[in-house]
């Protein structure tokens, strides 16, 4: 995924300028910053909720912001902030909409659509609840079953605003831990706006700090999450430390 957002917002006020990167398939970037940074509003402008987004993002040489809403959902699902699915479905009935793009003109679900969504929800971990109405899962069950949607679609490109925000800490972890094989084993570009920057570090294979709307740093953990880098973007001073194991970075508040 190649982006060079010039600008993005809300009606004539800018949120977004210069953002450009590039993610290759098989990695996961992890952006964070302060509320009210342009993380939200960059994936809203990438996925094409915004109108107006001056720039261009580009998945399998197809320029996302110009591209009709069918091309967009066969490249890129979307993990958002909030919860909320229709009550009055089934798990299973939730999931399998992930397929949507990629039906016939009928509309007809094939037996390898229902194999991908069971897989989806095999490994989010609430195929076990399959028919239970949506109305009764917890705000961490409903995340789960938005990311089986999502990885239901099916798409070269995921990405998630704050996913495990309503995810207690197993399931914050294993959450990340899909994500992360998604992207080593499936060949997957993945962006993740997360707070935590404990875990931006520990999965992001790139992390990009943004601040007033611009990118502030960007590269490995090490590089961006620095106590001077985090002072002047969270206006926090915080020790960070370098943890023999498979954690990594490990930021502290001072």
């Amino acid at each position: 995924m190649r982006t060079a957002i010039e600008k993005a917002g809300y009606a004539s006020e800018p949120v977004l300028r210069d953002i450009r990167f590039e993610l290759p398939p098989g990695r996961l970037l992890a952006v964070i910053g302060p509320n009210g940074c342009g993380k939200t509003t960059l994936i809203r402008a990438i996925s094409g909720v915004l109108p107006n987004v001056q720039g261009e993002c580009h998945i399998n040489g197809t320029d996302l912001l110009r591209a009709d809403e069918t091309a967009r959902a066969r490249l890129l699902a979307v993990v958002p902030q909030s919860t909320y699915i229709p009550p009055a479905f089934t798990v299973e009935e939730v999931v399998l909409m992930g397929r949507t793009p990629h039906l016939n003109w009928l509309g007809t679900l094939s037996a390898r659509d229902t194999e991908i969504a069971h897989e989806a929800m095999r490994l989010t971990d609430v195929e076990g609840f399959a028919g239970r109405w949506c109305s009764q899962l917890s705000a961490g069950e409903r995340q789960r079953v938005i990311l089986a949607r999502a990885l239901a679609q099916d798409t070269p490109v995921l990405m998630m605003d704050e996913p495990t925000s309503h995810l207690d800490l197993r399931y914050q972890i294993e959450f990340l831990e899909i994500t992360k094989t998604l992207a080593s084993q499936q060949d997957k570009t993945i962006l993740i706006a997360l707070h935590d920057l404990n875990l931006a570090a520990r999965f992001g294979d790139t992390v990009m700090a943004m601040k007033d709307g611009r990118v502030a740093a960007s590269g490995s953990a090490a590089e961006v999450l620095t106590p001077e880098h985090i002072q002047d973007i969270y206006g926090l001073p915080v020790e960070v430390f370098q943890s023999p194991g498979k954690q990594g970075t490990i930021i502290l508040p001072v």
